[in-house]
């Protein structure tokens, strides 16, 4: 299925979008990486208040991204206001997409945002992923910062996954949570002992 079919806008604005999302410079933010989202949203889909929201805000929510700026999640959801402000799309609407795209900043919805909880359990579903796939998202997140020295990254990177773990949940809907928690966590952790240079367990 052509990802263009899955754009519920104008068709024009959906071809800008994934233009966007193939620019070379991308390994893992990049077309196939929105298509997964997408997936995982259809099947948290019954979580949601408002799952073409959702929807939307899973094809903004990293159409700018440069991986050394720290401000794409502003500037997609500033993009998201723009470009939708030209449809038929309500602007309460237009608005949740865009408070969707500025939390995936932080991945940390609040209590009972269960838009917001999709979204973001989607975009950090590739955590679970199977070994193989997980390790070729790891290395094409390296790609991306291919300007970063070795050490400077390994530390960086470390601080995100600590950061990761030390949270109560990584997913906030129970199904995701149920699904994916557990091999999540085990990603993680092997991640961070082999940034570290330990033997990671069996």
């Amino acid at each position: 299925m052509s990802l263009l079919t899955r754009w519920p806008g104008p068709e024009v604005l959906g071809a800008e979008l994934i233009r966007r999302y193939e620019e070379p410079h991308r390994r893992y933010h990049d077309a196939a990486h929105l298509a997964e989202v997408l997936d995982r949203i259809d099947e948290l889909a019954g979580e949601a208040d408002d799952i073409e929201a959702v929807r939307l805000a899973a094809w903004f929510h990293d159409a700018v991204y440069q991986p050394l700026r720290a401000d794409n999640e502003e500037r997609s959801a500033v993009l998201a206001e723009r470009m939708l402000a030209d449809t038929d799309l309500p602007p309460e609407t237009v608005a949740e997409v865009a408070r969707l795209v500025r939390m995936t900043a932080a991945h940390d919805p609040e209590p009972g945002d269960r838009n917001a909880a999709v979204l973001s359990d989607a975009d950090l579903a590739i955590l679970a992923a199977g070994p193989e796939r997980y390790a070729a998202y790891a290395a094409a997140v390296r790609e991306e910062y291919a300007e970063v020295p070795d050490e400077v990254f390994r530390q960086g990177r470390a601080d995100i996954l600590r950061a990761l773990l030390h949270a109560p949940s990584l997913f906030r809907t129970a199904p995701a949570r149920e699904r994916w928690e557990q091999a999540a966590r085990h990603n993680l952790e092997t991640e961070l002992m082999l940034l570290s240079g330990a033997d990671p367990a069996p």
